[in-house]
């Protein structure tokens, strides 16, 4: 038997420079068929951020569909799911090599580098890599969840206790990472493992949409406009510039329309995502 994710997910995406910067140093990646979802907030001088981002989204996405490819192919040991862990480890550290030779090669380029949050959707699982601040949130019935913690020297101190979750919303350190693609030599990427359920809507974001606008309000928007994704995911582009727009704002959220479970023991699934 041949299952698909052809059907299961609804995508809808969105980037924009907000009301401040002088250019969008946001980039989105997003392919409802095939179960992948990137996005990417690029940080750095000129235009470095923006190239930076581009290339996290472009390279990591056609390197997923190469490695999936390949791995069709075969019989692999392990499952689908730790292929797909595997292959997100390994090709974003192939992307921070990139963006790291490219900053250290072209002084235009210096000091480059880029958060990232990846969504692949496989056998009724979201498995998330992330590196910075970048999020991703889960709305299931009533319940709105973070399921990615920061790589930030707020999150740290909210961690330790030297300052509560209301404080951390005005200091002036929200911005500071502490991990970010391209930056260093070698990065580590975390990645995790969710159970999904139909029904469920997923949004990637950057930090330009939370940090102007509330996570209840971000709830009630995807609980409001969650029947037509595209319109959801314009409210919240529209709410963060309403608040402000003090930074690039760009999202990309994705509905569960019904289960995708795997062909069991054989790679007919990943095959069948990049005909």
């Amino acid at each position: 038997m041949t299952n698909s994710l052809l059907g299961a997910l609804e995508i809808a995406t969105r980037t924009d420079p907000g009301l401040v910067r002088g250019q969008n140093e946001d980039s989105v990646f997003a392919d409802a068929d095939r179960g992948l979802a990137i996005l990417a907030d690029g940080m750095g001088g000129y235009n470095a951020g923006e190239v930076a981002s581009r290339m996290a989204t472009e390279i990591l996405s056609s390197r997923l569909e190469k490695a999936f490819l390949d791995a069709a192919a075969h019989e692999a040991e392990g499952g689908g799911q730790a292929v797909v862990q595997r292959s997100l480890v390994e090709h974003i550290a192939a992307v921070n090599t990139a963006i790291y030779c490219a900053a250290t090669d072209q002084s235009q380029f210096g000091g480059m580098g880029t958060t990232l949050v990846a969504t692949v959707f496989c056998d009724d699982r979201v498995i998330v890599a992330h590196i910075g601040d970048s999020r991703l949130y889960r709305l299931r019935g009533e319940e709105f969840v973070a399921l990615t913690r920061d790589h930030s020297l707020l999150q740290e101190q909210i961690d330790s206790g030297q300052i509560s979750q209301e404080e951390a919303r005005f200091s002036i350190n929200r911005n500071l990472v502490t991990r970010a693609v391209g930056v260093d030599p070698v990065v580590e990427a975390e990645v995790h493992v969710h159970a999904v359920c139909p029904g469920d809507v997923y949004l990637l974001c950057s930090d330009g949409l939370y940090d102007m606008v509330e996570e209840d309000e971000i709830q009630h928007a995807l609980e409001l406009f969650g029947v037509n994704l595209e319109l959801a995911a314009g409210q919240l582009i529209q709410m963060a510039n309403d608040n402000g727009g003090e930074d690039n704002v760009s999202v990309v959220v994705v509905k569960v329309l019904h289960e995708f479970p795997a062909a069991r023991g054989r790679w007919s699934k990943l095959r069948s995502w990049f005909r």
